[in-house]
């Protein structure tokens, strides 16, 4: 058991516990995505609150809501670890680098834009999750179900969380940039037919899951959903 702890913390480990979680957050990312893009239905929110009434109350679903928040959880604190470790690695910055010659600028800046998301994370968290789970949603909609599409157009009036939620989106993007791709490096799972494949796929998932994301509280703001 002591061998199979220290496999897991040590920088190898750290690098894997960070791939599998990563992929497991893209999975659900695809999930997250779909259902609220249910608000472009534009029904007045009844098809996006039956989905949600259905994540809300299904066991499966409830029950992978822990995995998910352990996940996270897990993939945060590996990721700050090793941004520790990797700065203290070199205590003494170089009088000249060129950080650009072998890496992207996002590559090299994930715990910054992985501390802008976990921001994001908390209002998200405290403003939609909190309510659905803890505090209770105080109206319900034509069929019965809990009106979380009334939260979201009262959420979204304010053009701060709009501000945030859009650059949030952009910090999304390009941590998924690097994450999607190095999921798989980091997995093993790499092949010269294949690895050109997945990065292609990593810069198309990032760039639609997150202008979808980022599309959502545009278009509450500007009354194109009611």
């Amino acid at each position: 058991m002591a061998g199979f702890g220290n496999a897991f913390s040590s920088s190898i480990g750290k690098k894997l516990i960070m791939g599998i979680t990563g992929l497991f957050l893209i999975s659900f990312l695809v999930v997250h995505c779909f259902l609220n893009s249910l608000i472009f239905v534009n029904d007045g929110g009844l098809t996006f609150n039956t989905g949600a009434h259905f994540m809300a109350t299904n066991w499966l679903i409830r029950a992978m809501e822990v995995v998910l928040f352990a996940g996270l959880l897990a993939h945060i604190i590996q990721g700050f670890r090793l941004v520790f470790q990797n700065q203290s690695a070199r205590p003494v910055k170089y009088a000249v680098t060129n950080g650009s010659a072998n890496s992207k600028w996002y590559s090299r800046s994930m715990g910054l834009l992985g501390t802008l998301l976990l921001i994001f994370l908390i209002v998200h968290i405290s403003k939609f999750w909190v309510i659905s789970r803890f505090t209770g949603i105080p109206t319900v909609d034509a069929n019965g179900h809990d009106d979380m599409f009334v939260i979201m157009v009262e959420t979204f009036k304010n053009p701060f969380i709009v501000a945030l939620y859009v650059f949030s989106m952009f910090s999304l993007a390009y941590h998924l940039l690097h994450g999607f791709s190095s999921a798989f490096q980091t997995l093993g799972w790499n092949h010269k037919k294949y690895t050109p494949l997945i990065k292609a796929l990593g810069v198309w998932y990032s760039i639609i899951i997150s202008l979808i994301f980022a599309s959502m509280p545009i278009a509450m703001y500007l009354g194109l959903i009611k």
